[in-house]
């Protein structure tokens, strides 16, 4: 049998206006529905696909932007962790070890009193909690040897604060100092009338010599200080020793008379050195960044190029 042509013709109705051939060939037929459907599905399927590139990468975005932070986030803490061993080796050891540019940002930050004054009023508290269960026997003879140098006296963090916003900001350098008492100064002064109204005797030292007594005696009064039982400054035979024995000295000294030395507290570690340290030893914040702080005003002065700076007294 043979395969003839696969075009079939319909025989015509005489007459018919149907009278015409029909031929009819091998294809697909498409009404325009279902064409106005696949071409709408397609469109959709274009859509769907375009918005699954910009997810994904928008996503691949912020990965990359998160692994970036994650980053850079460990390389600050790296950095402020070298910057405080740093100053721990310096305060320790009376070291003065090249202190990195690096540290610049740190200092900035916590200078600018938020770390600093929340670091202040976490110790202060700490020794307020300390001394509310701690009684003074009624003989006046239980003492706290308190160093009033960097403390009592200083309106340092002020001062640095200001040196610092015209070192790095000069658009205030016209920016005038604020009166009064610097917030760490009104914290440690809160604790000193807590202690004196306890009834312990306070006992205050300081490293100055004794020439600038009467000074420093007004410096105290004028900043709220009064009834302190002692005031210990330097004589000249006393100028040659290091702090450390100095503070030993003068503690020995407190108990030959009969003092006893309940607590020691101070901003400076070389006051808490020696076997006389009393019972309960406070060592209050005292960041090397103020050292640092002058170095950066005595760089920011020099020509560019210098990229260190060492801690010095």
């Amino acid at each position: 049998m043979e395969r003839g042509s696969s075009t079939y013709s319909l025989p015509s109705r005489g007459g018919s206006e149907l009278g015409s051939n029909y031929m009819v060939e091998t294809g697909i037929y498409i009404s325009s529905i279902a064409a106005t459907i696949v071409v709408a599905a397609l469109i959709t399927i274009g859509v769907l696909f375009i918005t699954m590139v910009i997810t994904l990468t928008v996503m691949l975005q912020s990965c990359q932007n998160q692994n970036t932070g994650v980053l850079e986030l460990q390389k600050a803490r790296i950095e402020h962790a070298s910057c405080r061993v740093l100053s721990l080796q310096s305060e320790l050891d009376r070291l003065e070890p090249e202190f990195p540019a690096i540290c610049k940002t740190g200092a900035i930050q916590y200078m600018e009193l938020e770390q600093y004054l929340k670091d202040f009023s976490l110790a202060i508290r700490a020794a307020k909690k300390y001394f509310r269960n701690l009684k003074p026997k009624d003989d006046g003879l239980d003492a706290i040897l308190m160093d009033i140098d960097g403390g009592m006296l200083s309106s340092q963090p002020l001062r640095q604060t200001h040196l610092l916003k015209q070192i790095f900001h000069k658009n205030d350098e016209k920016e005038e100092a604020e009166e009064g008492l610097h917030p760490v100064n009104v914290h440690l002064l809160d604790l000193y009338s807590m202690l004196q109204s306890s009834g312990w005797s306070l006992i205050l030292i300081s490293r100055m010599p004794e020439r600038q007594r009467n000074a420093t005696i007004e410096s105290l009064i004028s900043a709220g200080y009064r009834g302190w039982s002692i005031i210990y400054m330097r004589s000249e035979s006393e100028m040659q020793m290091e702090d450390w024995e100095y503070f030993s000295t003068k503690q020995a000294a407190l108990q030959r008379v009969g003092f006893r030395v309940m607590s020691v507290i101070s901003r400076e570690l070389d006051a808490l050195r020696g076997s006389s340290s009393g019972n309960h030893v406070f060592k209050l914040p005292n960041s090397r960044y103020y050292k640092l702080i002058n170095d950066l005003r005595v760089l920011n002065e020099r020509p560019s190029g210098d990229a260190t700076f060492s801690f010095s007294d």
